[in-house]
């Protein structure tokens, strides 16, 4: 632990001197006095402070226009789901609608069978005698 504060504490220095130079080297940054450098670093660290939290929004927005697209094709699949199963809910009525029509197709013919058939046994029995 006191190791990291020691480094940190060289870090800084590192940096600071790294300022100074530059503020040095750099003909436009010259006229800051260098007891301004402490402010220097605190808008410097504000400026990447306000980029990162741009960023942050930026993605926000970016995620949350994801999300509203993704709901609303969930959405507009959930009503094509729900109009496929209306559709098959009516196929099935109308199937089951032809099954009894057929059911009772086969009984009337089963009954003209039986009506034909005792009719000719009636004919036979009476060629027979």
């Amino acid at each position: 632990m006191a190791s990291n504060s020691v480094k940190s504490e060289e870090n800084k220095s590192k940096r600071k001197k790294e300022l100074e130079n530059e503020v040095s080297e750099n003909p436009h940054l010259s006229y800051f006095p260098k007891t301004d450098l402490p402010f220097l670093e605190s808008s410097q660290s504000l400026h990447e402070t306000k980029s990162l939290e741009q960023v942050l929004d930026d993605a926000n927005r970016e995620i949350n226009d994801l999300l509203s697209k993704y709901a609303h094709i969930l959405s507009e699949r959930a009503a094509m789901d729900a109009s496929y199963v209306t559709e098959l809910e009516g196929i099935l009525k109308e199937a089951s609608s032809i099954e009894n029509h057929l059911k009772s197709k086969r009984g009337n013919l089963r009954h003209r069978f039986a009506a034909i058939t005792g009719s000719l046994q009636n004919e036979n029995n009476l060629a027979d005698k």
